[in-house]
């Protein structure tokens, strides 16, 4: 995707090579910051503290990760003990994107196949290298199978303007290029549809006002930034014609773990007739998972993450208290969709029911799984 003319992802290699860089999405929209990832603490830290975010950017930070235990591993006397104990480290930053550990265990099982640290380094970089395209491509697929959604609805509007909401970033900021959620935004906006977007806010972090309002904004489509409760009242009143959301980890029988939040609007959706739909890789279903609800890990994070606020101030980024300094807080970062509210999923191999018999014609050769 493109910034200010220029072609831009949330993670890529220096020149050299050698160098895991990304963007440090804290400090977005009103500073743009490149990190240097050089050692997997850095890894991790960029991950736990959402520098980057986002279940299939987090994968792929997770298989670069990989990468940068291997370089570091280069030359100890017990390299491949290192790198491995360094690989478990990176699995366990956190816990409810299942792409972190998909990304950490398909780079591991390449490595292991190498004899020598230089082997194990090339191998690291190439795969790596392989899953961010592949993400890429995803996207993009993603997109072409979304927009029919969109344009069907933009038919039977006779071309006014379809309105779609959406829930914290599921853009090319979460992923590599075009997004999950985003993605069939993006293609309605570049074949001429006439589109708005519902930004949710998206407390406590505000991934929605701050992320993918400048994403929408730096390609020009028209968007709205709104409070996370004001979604019900959209749709109320005919405001809404279409959800789409992304996840960070989805059962195979169609249960979807997304930030905190995303239930509340597919209940919303439900009552008021709206589709409600989430857009995934095939990297982010957990394969062995069936009860969403009941099985998928939910993150705790920091609670001053709900009694601070960050934003500009003079010219200077600012964090300011928003509470009452003696009151507790608690921070739930994602919640569970069960199955039955979901219209459907936009996969990179097309549009499926939430239901196991339709995402296993989908994928058939997860056929054990079901």
């Amino acid at each position: 995707m493109k910034v200010d003319g220029r072609d831009t992802r949330p993670i890529r290699l220096s020149g050299d090579g050698k160098t895991v860089q990304v963007i440090d999405q804290r400090r977005l929209p009103h500073e743009f910051v490149v990190l240097d990832l050089v050692t997997v603490d850095d890894v991790i830290m960029a991950i736990q503290e959402m520098v980057v975010r986002g279940a299939p950017l987090i994968g792929v930070t997770a298989a670069y990760g990989v990468f940068v235990a291997a370089l570091n591993a280069e030359g100890r006397s017990d390299s491949f003990a290192y790198f491995s104990g360094e690989c478990k480290r990176i699995k366990a930053a956190r816990p409810t994107a299942i792409n972190l550990i998909w990304g950490v265990e398909r780079v591991t099982a390449v490595v292991r196949e190498m004899r020598d640290d230089a082997a194990r380094i090339d191998a690291a970089r190439v795969e790596a290298g392989l899953i961010a395209e592949a993400e890429a491509e995803n996207c993009h697929l993603i997109g072409e199978y979304g927009v029919e959604i969109v344009e069907a609805i933009s038919r039977r509007k006779k071309g006014k303007t379809v309105h779609i909401l959406t829930h914290c970033n599921a853009g090319w900021l979460a992923c590599i290029e075009y997004g999950t959620a985003t993605a069939p935004m993006y293609a309605a906006f570049d074949r001429g549809l006439d589109i708005h977007i519902w930004v949710d806010e998206t407390r406590p972090l505000n991934q929605g006002a701050r992320l993918t309002a400048w994403e929408l904004g730096k390609h020009g489509i028209d968007h709205t930034i709104v409070t996370d409760n004001a979604g019900g009242h959209l749709m109320q009143h005919g405001m809404v014609d279409l959800v789409i959301v992304g996840t960070d980890r989805t059962t195979h029988t169609g249960d979807v773990a997304n930030k905190i939040g995303t239930y509340l609007k597919a209940l919303a959706a439900r009552d008021n007739q709206v589709p409600f739909y989430v857009a995934l890789p095939s990297s982010t279903f957990d394969w062995e998972l069936k009860d969403g609800v009941k099985d998928i890990p939910i993150e705790e994070r920091d609670p001053d993450e709900v009694r601070y606020v960050q934003g500009l101030e003079n010219g200077a980024v600012k964090k300011v208290m928003i509470s009452p300094p003696e009151s507790k807080a608690a921070n739930y970062a994602f919640d569970v969709t069960p199955a039955r509210l979901v219209t459907g999923f936009i996969t990179e191999r097309g549009i499926c029911k939430a239901d196991a018999e339709a995402i296993a014609a989908l994928f058939p050769e997860k056929g054990d799984c079901f």
